[in-house]
């Protein structure tokens, strides 16, 4: 996987607002909603939620600059201190290394063999790997049979509101290229993660890993989540507020129509009970804001009236601000 600071485009030195910026920005620009046309905008996506979730999280970010996590969160095994020249390390599966310790030549009279052989079978248990060679020499090879290893794959998922209250199917990528359909459970939330076991990576000697996937409700065209209860702003006529009358208001599943009292000023806030979100017990509200729009373009007709209105009703909303 690349740099996570190479992802976001952001300096190591970087501060945690300027790496928040820059993650907000990308994940807008790069969103598979809007890029439904570009069949790797899920790609980047997921590759710009997994950075983010390596350097906007503060341990993390410590973690990955020490080296002791690569850029896919996963732990690199730093080797035994005090090794000298000793360990030969290949990388293995899962992020670790896998360690050769060869000892040395045949000893002379009066000198020792067992040192570092003693040293690892105290450690390890006898000498479990170990391969005599030629004048005694021995070749310790051992396994991570007693590590263990992190062969999960986390996945960024990106769902509809719709879909996060219905549920549904949706197909996801992996890393690898591999594509899975993925069950959406009805009343997901974001943050929250769909586990698939087995779908994960695979290391001889190991069961597979499991495939983790983090939802990400999108944002929605109109409908803003706040826990179980949505909010919307509703655009209405000057003369609808003045004079009030039935307005059409969306909702998740049918429209409904709200009853605007008259002289409704914008910004006043109606409750629609149980046209919310599902949650434990019950549903949640929609919350109508009604925000008044005036016509497109000038109308000297309107104008003229307000100049009327103005001379004959004259009055000061802004009065109690001082």
């Amino acid at each position: 996987m690349r740099d996570p600071y190479e992802v976001l485009g952001v300096p190591r030195s970087a501060n945690a607002a300027a790496i928040k910026s820059a993650y907000r920005k990308l994940a807008k620009k790069h969103h598979p909603d809007s890029n439904k046309d570009d069949p790797k905008a899920a790609d980047r996506f997921s590759e710009i939620n997994s950075a983010n979730e390596i350097i906007g999280d503060e341990d993390k970010r410590k973690q990955f600059d020490r080296g002791e996590i690569g850029a896919d969160g996963k732990p690199r095994f730093q080797g035994f201190p005090g090794g000298g020249g000793g360990p030969r390390g290949r990388a293995g599966p899962g992020g670790f290394e896998n360690y050769t310790f060869r000892s040395g030549g045949g000893a002379g009279p009066g000198q020792g063999t067992g040192g570092f052989e003693d040293i690892l079978n105290s450690m390890f248990g006898g000498t479990r790997g170990a391969r005599p060679g030629a004048g005694g020499a021995g070749q310790f090879e051992f396994d991570t049979g007693g590590i263990g290893l992190d062969l999960d794959v986390n996945v960024a998922m990106s769902v509809s509101l719709e879909e996060s209250v219905k549920g549904g199917e949706k197909r996801v990528r992996l890393p690898t290229g591999k594509e899975l359909n993925v069950k959406i459970p009805a009343g997901v939330v974001s943050g929250q993660q769909i586990r698939l076991k087995g779908q994960g990576e695979t290391a001889p000697g190991h069961p597979p890993g499991d495939l983790l996937i983090t939802i990400t409700v999108a944002p929605h065209a109109f409908f803003k989540i706040e826990g179980a209860d949505l909010r919307i702003d509703l655009p209405v006529t000057l003369y609808e507020a003045v004079l009030g009358g039935k307005v059409r208001v969306p909702t998740l599943g049918n429209a409904v129509e709200l009853s605007v009292p008259k002289n409704t000023s914008s910004g006043r806030t109606f409750r629609l009970k149980g046209k919310g979100l599902p949650k434990i017990g019950g549903t949640g509200d929609l919350f109508v804001t009604i925000r008044i729009m005036l016509p497109d373009g000038n109308d000297a007709e309107l104008e003229a009236l307000m100049e009327k209105w103005r001379d004959q009703h004259p009055y000061n909303p802004r009065s109690g601000l001082g």
